[in-house]
């Protein structure tokens, strides 16, 4: 069974080559051999993480003559940004927290007071 777009977005941005290359066609469509340029590696193995990223739906390619340029295609990562602002509040409710315990400590220190750290 394929995996759901979101595991596949997710599992094909989980490799730093492959974020670069998407970093890369964000300034514009670029040949295989363009992206290839910055990395020590063969091209077949540039052409296996460009069909990952192709699987995945984050980039496009078209025929140009000779020539196969590659597309972002933002719309997964659009799709990842959606389920990630899911769990946005806790993260700020985690910073809320932090800033208002911040904030006693400072008044506190101003004021001359220790502040006895808690032993879990």
């Amino acid at each position: 069974m394929p995996p759901d777009p979101l595991s596949a977005t997710l599992s094909a941005l989980a490799d730093p080559t492959r974020r670069a290359m998407l970093a890369r066609l964000a300034e514009g469509p670029a040949t295989v051999n363009e992206i290839a340029e910055p990395f020590a590696m063969s091209l077949p193995a540039i052409s296996r993480h460009l069909k990952v990223l192709e699987r995945a739906g984050l980039i496009s390619r078209s025929r140009e003559a000779q020539w196969r340029p590659c597309a972002l295609n933002a719309a997964p990562l659009r799709d990842v940004a959606g389920w990630i602002s899911h769990y946005r509040k806790f993260y700020e409710e985690s910073f809320d927290r932090l800033e208002s315990y911040l904030k006693t400590v400072q008044s506190d220190v101003k004021k001359g007071r220790k502040h006895a750290r808690k032993s879990k």
